[in-house]
Parts: structure tokens; C-alpha cells; sequence
């Protein structure tokens, strides 16, 4: 049975229960993590927990206890060890009167680790015509207010993909409900810059520094130009795609794409913490 860390303790996942009034349940008030793990090691571990700090300066929520959160972390991954797993970091405002209002009581902080299957090498994508506010309160940060994400999601389903790829409100490509999106130009490799309202993907940011992709603005039409276009995320790591809408992209993953993959591959196994 799983074992879930709540609140400075090991519970079963019948005796974690959070409160009715914690703000993360209210009014989606927390911030979170995700962390693919392999063989009970969690991988990029010191990256997502800057950027649970972040998230949490960003919400005004208090600094997380950055030994706490890895003692929990190890003590999830130490009970339960896994071959391929999602360890989830959820931290929230806690306990708080109904309404936006928060409370005085200190954050709840919970994570939770689950198998998960390895990810197919290719996957199929739509665009939805919901934008993300690049000017947004939210832009940038990690929080618990998913629902748009869901919603996307869904959609995506419908038409037999695994993810939806959001413009900004300038017209912008900018990113998935849970992925980074790279694409392929003239055989050089982009992603939109975090100034288009992307999330900062820790997998976004390796396959940066290692293969030498740009930043750079992109039209939404780009995908219809695109040789190739590929996802990134934590529990995806680097995915190419084969369909976005209705255009094919019948060689995926193409030669950059496969590069990536391969090289991200290697480096990642040779530093479980780059």
C-alpha cells in the first residue's frame, strides 16, 4: 500500500485526509512539484525544489522548509520504491476561512509517490483556443489552480491526444497544460521564452543547456511549418510528436528530435541530480 507523507508523518492513504478547509481545496491555493523517479531515486530533485520555492514566493505562500520536503521525500521513496514512479509535492496555504482570505495556520504540505508507465516515444497534440495570460498573476509559477489545464486536457482526449497546446494572448506559442513544446525551423531547435507565460519546465531547461536550443518568440502557425516538434516534462522527459491536429509528421521523432532524446537520455542517467 502506498504510504503518503502528511504533515510531518508517514500515513496509509486511507488516514491522509486533508481538510475541507484547507485553501489548496477551497480556492486552489498551493503550489506543487512532480518528479519522475527511478529505482526509488527521485531525478532533478535540488531544480524542483527551487522551483517549489519560487512557486511559493510567487503565491506569497511561506518559504517551504527545504529539509523537511526532502526528509519527506525520502521517506515516501524509502517505503514504497518503485521501477518508474511520479513522486507529487504538494504544498498549500492550509488551513483557512472560507473565501480568498487566508488563515493564520501553517501550510500543509503533502507528497504522495504512485507507479507510472514509461511514456510512448511519440504522442499526438491539438491546439485549443484558450490562452494563456502571459501577464497573469499565475504566469510562471506552479500552483494547484489547474482547472484550464483540465479542461484542455479533456479536449484533448476527445481527439485521441495525450496533450493541448496553449497560445498566449499576444498569438504566441507557449506551452502544453503539463509539457514544454520545442519545435524545429529550418533544422534549428526553438521554445518559446519564459516572457510568453511558460511554465519553467525542468526538463525544458536541461534540454537547453544541452543541446543548444533557442529561445525565441513563435507565431502559433509555426506548427504548421515546423519539421519537427517535440514535449517536455518531467514524467515525459523528451517526446516527439507525430500529429498536432490534423497535420502528420510521419517521421517523427526526426533526427533533432531523436538527438535530444538520446542526449537527454545519456546525461540524465549519468547525473541523477544535474
Amino acid at each position: 500500500m502506498a504510504l503518503i507523507w502528511l504533515d510531518g508523518e508517514l500515513r496509509d492513504a486511507d488516514s491522509a485526509r486533508v481538510s475541507v478547509f484547507d485553501h489548496g481545496l477551497t480556492v486552489g491555493d498551493g503550489v506543487f512539484e512532480t518528479l519522475k523517479t527511478q529505482d526509488g531515486r527521485a531525478f532533478a530533485l535540488s531544480r524542483h525544489l527551487d522551483r517549489l520555492a519560487a512557486s511559493a514566493a510567487g503565491l506569497g505562500l511561506p518559504e517551504p522548509d527545504r529539509e523537511e520536503v526532502t526528509r519527506a521525500c525520502r521517506a515516501v521513496l524509502d517505503a514504497v520504491p518503485l521501477p518508474l514512479g511520479r513522486l507529487r509535492i504538494t504544498y498549500t496555504g492550509g488551513l483557512s476561512p472560507l473565501g480568498s482570505d487566508r488563515g493564520d495556520a501553517a501550510p500543509t504540505l503533502v507528497v504522495a509517490h504512485a507507479e507510472t508507465p514509461r511514456r510512448p516515444d511519440t504522442t499526438a497534440v491539438i491546439t485549443v483556443p484558450w490562452t494563456r495570460n502571459e501577464r497573469g498573476a499565475l504566469a510562471g509559477l506552479k500552483t494547484t489552480s489547474y482547472a484550464e489545464n483540465v479542461i484542455a486536457l479533456a479536449r484533448a482526449r476527445q481527439e485521441a491526444a495525450s496533450e493541448a497546446l496553449f497560445a498566449n494572448t499576444a498569438g504566441q506559442l507557449c506551452e502544453g497544460t503539463g509539457t514544454n513544446v520545442f519545435v524545429v525551423l529550418d533544422g534549428e531547435l526553438y521554445t518559446p521564452p519564459l516572457s510568453a507565460g511558460c511554465l519553467a519546465g525542468i526538463t525544458r531547461a536541461l534540454v537547453l543547456e544541452w543541446t543548444g536550443a533557442r529561445e525565441t518568440e513563435l507565431p502559433m502557425d509555426c506548427l504548421d511549418r515546423a519539421e519537427e516538434v517535440f514535449l517536455t516534462s518531467s514524467t515525459r522527459d523528451v517526446q516527439a510528436v507525430r500529429r498536432v491536429d490534423g497535420r502528420e509528421l510521419p517521421e517523427a521523432p526526426g533526427p533533432v528530435t531523436a538527438k535530444a532524446m538520446r542526449v537527454f537520455q545519456e546525461r540524465s542517467a549519468a547525473d541523477i541530480d544535474p
